[in-house]
């Protein structure tokens, strides 16, 4: 398009290549390969030089728009290399994204006003690139990518019950005590399966439990459980104001729980990241 746009401008071939760097031969190659597969002729040759066809006036005229749109898109793209611009899509755990994710965009957008942020809020394991997702946060363990990650700090697990649930049922003392208690599970960990929970740093004591309830949602499970449905296995930045209003109450038992999951940012291995995924990535990295 670019050759042929130059050639009818300056009615020569030669012209044409001259200006875009390349032999009057690669130029004719060029016009010659566009009629081909347009199946028209879009220019007249003769030793003069070179006019519009009718079907190349046409064509003409939705290069020129056509090369324009793509020179604005380049600029945008190549203008995200030197400022933060665009829109950021970033996926989050529900409960953590609620609590800490969207207080911060607002500090965020004052320094990147040309970001728009878009937050896609579940606990579900969304994919990097199938979700199309510039971002994506991670509280827990990680499984084996190709990602980059960045750890932003920890998260430690806490073992609780409400006070109603314990005067009825007891306070367990070790981890087998479970076993006997109504445990709710929450369905998207693997050391929280239905039949039982993990224990240990590395997760290595399994204790077989058994429950009224399972969620994919850690708030729904501490809501049950802060009425006194059972005995929750939750990341403390959910259970930590229910505990701080005695609403929970955390359980000392003879094994400690699995040792504190991260919080981590997750994005693609490829080191041309465009600028607004960078600044997100530093601005995580400085405000936790």
């Amino acid at each position: 398009m670019r050759v042929f746009v130059q050639a009818a401008a300056r009615s020569s071939l030669s012209a044409a290549g001259r200006t875009l760097g390349m032999s009057p031969a690669m130029a004719t190659k060029h016009i010659d390969s566009l009629e081909a597969r347009l199946g028209v002729k879009l220019l007249h040759r003769t030793t003069r030089g070179l006019s519009l066809t009718d079907p190349g006036r046409e064509y003409l005229e939705g290069c020129q728009r056509i090369l324009q749109d793509l020179a604005e898109v380049e600029s945008d793209i190549s203008a995200q290399r030197q400022e933060a611009k665009g829109r950021l899509r970033m996926n989050v755990p529900l409960s953590f994204g609620l609590r800490f994710i969207a207080p911060l965009m607002l500090g965020f957008s004052e320094r990147y006003p040309m970001v728009d942020v878009e937050l896609g809020l579940s606990d579900s394991r969304e994919n990097l690139f199938d979700g199309n997702w510039d971002l994506i946060l991670r509280v827990g363990y990680l499984a084996d990518s190709d990602l980059r990650a960045r750890r932003l700090g920890d998260s430690p697990m806490k073992v609780c019950a409400s006070p109603d649930y314990l005067a009825k049922h007891g306070t367990p003392r070790r981890v087998s005590d479970l076993s006997n208690h109504n445990c709710l599970s929450y369905t998207l960990s693997p050391f929280q399966s239905k039949d039982f929970w993990a224990f240990g740093h590395q997760g290595e004591i399994e204790v077989p439990v058994k429950g009224n309830l399972r969620a994919d949602n850690g708030d729904a499970l501490m809501a049950a459980a802060g009425r006194g449905q059972g005995i929750i296995y939750q990341p403390e930045f959910i259970v930590s104001d229910a505990l701080a209003r005695g609403e929970l109450i955390p359980l000392t038992l003879d094994h400690p729980p699995l040792e504190p999951g991260g919080v981590y940012v997750l994005y693609s291995p490829d080191r041309r990241l465009p600028l607004k995924v960078r600044a997100m990535i530093d601005y995580l990295i400085e405000v936790f």
